[in-house]
Formats: structure tokens, C-alpha cells, sequence
């Protein structure tokens, strides 16, 4: 499609956007804070499109239905929650900008992955950037709730999820009390790197209250800090908490043999049977989603009351 196509499309869906979105939603206005901003709904949404599979995760949860998701890395745990009639609308990375401007969407939800497109999706209807700090990733997740069921007129909904997530993680932090050291573990195309505070899985060591084996280090966002098996020999947490980003974006895993090894076999976490092996989608996938992150405490909390 040409430039001029596109740039009609837009046009024609702006229009819409601002001349007939009261059609399909209520009247009272509605500012959205957001990680670029705000945004003003004209009113509640009932068209959403999102490019992030974390939305799709927490707006499931609040029973909001999703008319467009990404075309990849679908998180098996959510494969069966996807209605029937949902378009497939880009990559995480690249959203589709001429299916989403056909759609028509009332609402497009962006998030870390997809958040340069927000200018451009922003001339097609209003869009939202729903970043999480990993900082603070259990509280950017309650946000992220929270702000949904404002925009959906859910906030009870939201509060009942937002208590449950309290709780389980009050679960978890009891089940993990004094039960040792952790470190947590990517294994990417058999290659190890490690994750420590900050990083998009550290909530494991913040809101869980296990402690690091780890000092600061430079974990990027696909592979963590790069490591060998002689480090976690010599690191020899006793829990350890493993991230297969190859299962996690469909490929086949590799991370339950890549750790069955002469070296590790002599760390503490071995010789206890204290891994956790991850949901690898909602640990490298979506992490900020309600659902995906209940999936891993419960793992958490079954592995540790099993070690108990």
C-alpha cells in the first residue's frame, strides 16, 4: 500500500475517531494517565485492539473482551482465553498499521515492546502506552488493573484482583521465608545469563524477600547478564529460578537439559531439587500480566511446600 494510502486511511479513521466514537461508548469523558502522557477517551471503549500480550492478560482478567492481539508469541496459558472473531494485528514489535486503521479500533493499548508506534497509532484512535516499571513490577501490574477498570467501569472488578494478587504474594513470601539464597536464571539458545534487582524478573527477590546471590549486574533484556556453569557453581544459591526464553517465544526449550551437567549437579539447588522451572511465557513474555504472574507465585509456592 502507498504512503498516500496510508496517510488517507489515517485520516479517514481520525475522523471517525473524533466524529463517531460517541456511537459506541458512553458519553463521560475520560483522562488516562499513561507512560507518554494522558490520553482522553470520549467515553468507555468497547473496540480494543492491543499490541501486547500483557494487556490481553489483565483485560481478560477483568472480563473485557479484545477484538485485535498480536500474530506472535501467543502465551499458551492465554491461547484458550483469545475470542474466536479476535484479528491478528502485527507483531509484538510492529503492529500492523493497516489492519489496525481498517479495524477501526475505539482503544489501542501499546506497552514496552510496541510503545515507538504510539505517535503513529495515535492518528488512528486513541492509544495508550501501559509500560510497567520492572522496578516495581508487582505495582506496576495493580496499576495496570486499577487504571483498566477506570477506562472499563470495572473498579470492582479491579479491587478483587488487586486483593487476590496481595494475597498470593503474602503466599508466596511465607512459602520462600527462610528457605535460603536465590538467583534467578535465563537460558537463551543454551546460553546463561542471570537476572538481578531491577530486572523484569525481580520481583522474585523484592516482593518475595529472597535474597540475592548477586552484587549489580548488567542483565539486558533478552539474556540477562551473561554467565557460565562454574559461576553458578561458585555463586551456589539454594533456589534457583530459571527463565527459558526459547520456550517462552515458541521455539523448542532447551533449558531442563542445558542444566542437567557434571558442575551443576555439585550446586546445593540441584543436590536439594530446588528449581523452579518458570512458566517461560508469562516469566519473558508478557510479566506484567494479572494472570501469568498468579501462574508463577502458585509455581513458587508448590516447589517451596514441597521442599519444606
Amino acid at each position: 500500500m502507498t504512503r498516500l494510502c496510508i496517510s488517507l486511511i489515517l485520516s479517514a479513521c481520525l475522523a471517525l475517531a473524533m466524529g463517531g466514537f460517541g456511537a459506541s461508548v458512553s458519553a463521560a469523558p475520560i483522562t488516562v494517565p499513561h507512560a507518554q502522557g494522558e490520553t482522553v477517551l470520549p467515553g468507555v471503549p468497547t473496540k480494543v485492539m492491543v499490541t501486547d500480550w500483557a494487556a490481553f492478560d489483565n483485560l481478560e482478567a477483568l472480563g473485557v473482551p479484545v477484538s485485535g492481539v498480536p500474530a506472535s508469541a501467543t502465551p499458551p496459558y492465554l491461547a484458550g482465553r483469545i475470542g474466536a472473531d479476535a484479528q491478528r494485528i502485527g507483531s509484538l514489535q510492529e503492529p500492523d498499521m493497516e489492519a489496525i486503521a481498517a479495524a477501526e479500533p475505539d482503544l489501542v493499548i501499546v506497552a514496552s515492546r510496541s510503545r515507538t508506534a504510539l505517535p503513529t497509532l495515535s492518528q488512528i484512535a486513541p492509544t495508550l502506552d501501559m509500560s510497567v516499571d520492572n522496578a516495581d513490577l508487582v505495582g506496576g501490574v495493580k496499576a495496570s488493573l486499577q487504571t483498566y477498570g477506570r477506562v472499563f467501569g470495572r473498579e470492582a472488578r479491579a479491587g478483587e484482583l488487586v486483593a487476590a494478587l496481595d494475597e498470593r504474594i503474602a503466599q508466596a513470601r511465607a512459602a520462600m521465608a527462610g528457605k535460603g539464597t536465590g538467583l534467578v536464571l535465563v537460558v537463551n539458545g543454551g546460553r546463561l545469563g542471570v537476572y538481578g534487582p531491577g530486572s523484569r524478573v525481580a520481583w522474585i527477590y523484592d516482593a518475595l524477600g529472597v535474597p540475592s546471590v548477586l552484587g549489580d549486574v548488567s542483565d539486558r533484556d533478552h539474556g540477562g547478564d551473561a554467565v557460565s556453569f562454574e559461576y553458578l557453581l561458585e555463586r551456589n544459591p539454594d533456589w534457583l529460578f530459571v527463565v527459558d526464553r526459547d520456550a517462552g517465544i515458541g521455539n523448542e526449550g532447551t533449558a531442563r537439559q542445558v542444566l542437567d551437567n557434571e558442575l551443576i549437579h555439585g550446586t546445593k539447588f540441584w543436590a536439594k531439587n530446588q528449581i523452579v522451572f518458570l512458566d517461560p511465557a508469562a516469566a519473558y513474555v508478557t510479566m506484567h500480566g494479572y494472570s501469568g504472574l498468579m501462574l508463577m507465585l502458585d509455581q513458587i509456592i508448590a516447589r517451596a511446600r514441597d521442599a519444606s
